[in-house]
């Protein structure tokens, strides 16, 4: 069934400023792939706060226009059936919940990517950029990493604390 004009430009405006907010796109082939499997990819995904669209290439190439920063960018990757990852919050999350599910559905599979400037990614940056830790994972390993000094120096202090209160028990019995 033909969407109508009305339909299509509502889709544009739509896409348009969802990729204006985006901090990361990615975009996935997704040929072969159920429908289940894709609501399954759906309901993930909006666990991380990922948003899936899927629209037609050529809409994507006109809203890519209209989004300031994206005027310039190059499409000639967006070919075939694509799904369309984004996210507002994390940079990272659209490449590892579009990778780690294509890991169960070999019919997935990750193309390229857009950052919030504009600047396309190819498949290889995208898939490296999958295999970070997620954002608050860093954050907790910073974490860790700024309190072991302390824990360090507690521990330290803790153990010889123990030791002068056992010479003072031992001397006092």
């Amino acid at each position: 069934m033909a969407i109508s004009r009305d339909k299509k430009h509502a889709l544009v405006t739509d896409f348009s400023s969802a990729l204006g907010t985006a901090k990361m796109t990615v975009a996935a082939k997704y040929d072969g792939t159920s429908v289940a499997d894709l609501q399954n990819l759906r309901r993930k995904a909006r666990e991380q706060g990922v948003t899936i669209k899927v629209i037609k290439n050529r809409l994507v190439r006109t809203a890519m226009q209209q989004t300031k920063g994206f005027e310039k960018t190059d499409t000639a990757l967006l070919v075939g059936q694509l799904l369309y990852a984004m996210s507002t919050e994390d940079e990272v999350a659209p490449a590892q919940v579009i990778n780690a599910f294509a890991k169960d559905h070999p019919t997935l599979d990750l193309v390229a990517g857009f950052d919030n400037s504009g600047a396309i990614l190819e498949t290889a940056d995208v898939k490296a950029l999958a295999s970070l830790p997620s954002k608050n994972q860093l954050i907790a390993e910073t974490i860790a990493q700024l309190l072991s000094p302390v824990h360090d120096v507690t521990n330290a202090l803790s153990g010889n604390l123990h030791a002068l209160l056992d010479g003072v028990e031992a001397k006092a019995a």
